[in-house]
């Protein structure tokens, strides 16, 4: 009567050593992939903040954005690897086959790494669904914010300057920045542009830029200055004395419009479930796609890290690389069938998952040696109809 509890007993213990050479295979493999992908992304970022100017200050920002989004592809490829690993090792090290004897074979792993799966799945589901939407918008901010701000932002103090190929020439004595609001004040400005092939001499004060809420458009407000209209010897010159005066600067109309794709990406998801467009429900399916993969990649880690004790690792792993840059491109493809209409949301990109469930079956039961099995029931079974026939 003490069997069963022995057997528990025995199980709790076989799953929590197989959990815990899971975990430091975890740890190691998504520390190494982390580094490579990680770095390569910080020096992306810096290129694009140097070549785009945008602020120190919001550099810190990009880059953790950028690393949010990365997080659920590095996480899904480093728990498929570590199982792969793990169970390689119980084979290598002998210590498969003792649990095999003992009636501990593939599907009793794959339960044993269930808790780890379940966990990571939970957590890319909460990055998909909710924490990579909210860093894409964040990003897209910061981006416009930087695009859409002005020369005049790194205007400089005591210089003469041109902006806009030379239509504009811009002069402040004193240049005061304020960190809050990431706006410029001057003193004592002198502006040159041409208007209608007229040249225009704006003198003023003080100037301040601001932001448009309504139209997007930037503005310099300007206190207590001068306009002078047409040349000096002019007879038809004109000159404008006011206390404050708004000189457009860029125009929100003429702004870079949002990439449509972007904005899809940072919507909410709770938005998309209502959504009848392709795009968003493909990007809806594709967040969903991404933590539903990491329990289907569990499963089939426990078979491909099965080997024998001869046998090395490395094609398990080699494998296993492959299986996953087919899956994520299938999908992928899927992603781009269903944004284009060829294929129905009904299919959409559920049938490479199901495609990946029917392999797994294959390849259990190819490994288990069923098909012969049930090769054999069925031909005992067509034989013995025909002796009965015979007789």
């Amino acid at each position: 009567m003490k069997f069963p509890s022995v057997l528990k007993s025995q199980n709790t213990i076989l799953a929590k050593y197989l959990m815990r050479n899971v975990l430091v295979m975890l740890s190691a493999v998504f520390i190494v992939i982390g580094l490579v992908v990680f770095g390569n992304q910080m020096v992306l970022v810096i290129n694009e903040s140097l070549k785009e100017g945008i602020p120190v200050s919001d550099l810190l920002p990009l880059i953790g954005f950028k690393m949010i989004r990365d997080i659920p592809l590095i996480l899904s490829l480093s728990l498929f690897l570590a199982i792969i690993l793990s169970v390689s090792r119980l084979y290598k090290d002998s210590e498969a086959i003792v649990m095999n004897s003992i009636g501990l074979g593939d599907r009793q792993f794959m339960l044993f790494i269930q808790p780890i799966a379940v966990t990571i799945f939970i957590f890319i589901l909460f990055l998909t669904t909710y924490a990579i939407p909210w860093s894409k918008q964040q990003r897209s901010m910061i981006m416009d914010r930087s695009e859409n701000a002005s020369e005049f932002s790194f205007i400089k103090e005591g210089e003469f300057q041109e902006f806009k190929n030379g239509d504009i020439v811009f002069y402040a004595s004193k240049v005061k920045n304020t960190e809050k609001s990431g706006q410029q004040e001057m003193e004592e400005i002198f502006i040159y542009t041409l208007s209608s092939n007229e040249p225009v001499i704006t003198l003023a004060k003080q100037a301040q830029k601001y932001t448009d809420g309504i139209t997007n458009s930037v503005y310099l407000r300007l206190k207590d200055g001068t306009r002078y209209h047409g040349f000096p010897g002019d007879s038809n010159k004109k000159i404008l004395n006011f206390d404050l005066y708004d000189l457009k600067i860029i125009d929100g109309g003429v702004k870079k419009p949002k990439d449509t794709a972007v904005k899809i990406e940072s919507k909410d998801t709770t938005t998309l479930f209502d959504s009848s467009e392709l795009k968003e429900i493909s990007e809806l399916q594709w967040r969903l796609s991404q933590p539903l993969s990491v329990l289907i990649l569990s499963i089939f880690g426990i078979l491909l890290g099965k080997a024998s004790p001869r046998g090395g690792k490395n094609l398990g792993v080699l494998l296993g690389v492959v299986v996953f840059i087919l899956y994520n491109n299938a999908l992928l493809v899927a992603k781009s069938s269903l944004e284009q209409g060829t294929t129905s949301p009904t299919v959409g990109l559920w049938w490479v998952h199901l495609l990946m469930i029917l392999i797994i079956f294959i390849f259990y039961f190819y490994r288990h040696r069923k098909f012969a099995y049930y090769l054999d029931k069925i031909a005992d079974r067509f034989f013995s109809k025909e002796e009965s026939n015979v007789k």
